[in-house]
């Protein structure tokens, strides 16, 4: 049981640290930070902005919750359900990510 539960917080951190090279990255070509919203106007960027919302969610919801938390004071039960959101959403990417990596390894290796 103790080993299925640092499985889980193993894989939610990979998933969230993912989430934020993706974000950090975004930000770094694009000179703005990322966030929920579809502005292009071409097929392939809408699918690209997509493909960064699916994998860098996690990051962009902590990011406005707490933003959200010192500047506008929303309650701390708002907080408290983008943390527990964000945590899931990070294990299921986290699993995608940790699959990724173990399928690289084992066409190297």
């Amino acid at each position: 049981m103790f080993f299925e539960l640092l499985l889980a917080v193993y894989i939610g951190c990979a998933g969230f640290v993912a989430a934020g090279l993706i974000a950090s990255f975004y930000q770094l070509v694009t000179n703005r930070p990322a966030r929920f919203a579809l502005e292009s106007e071409t097929l392939i960027r809408i699918l690209a902005t997509v493909a960064i919302v699916i994998f860098a969610g996690p990051f962009i919801l902590m990011r406005n919750a707490i933003r959200g938390r010192r500047i506008e004071g929303r309650p701390i039960g708002w907080l408290v359900a983008s943390t527990t959101i964000a945590g899931m959403w990070s294990m299921c990417s986290g699993v995608v990510v940790i699959q990724f990596a173990l399928a690289i390894a084992y066409n190297v290796a």
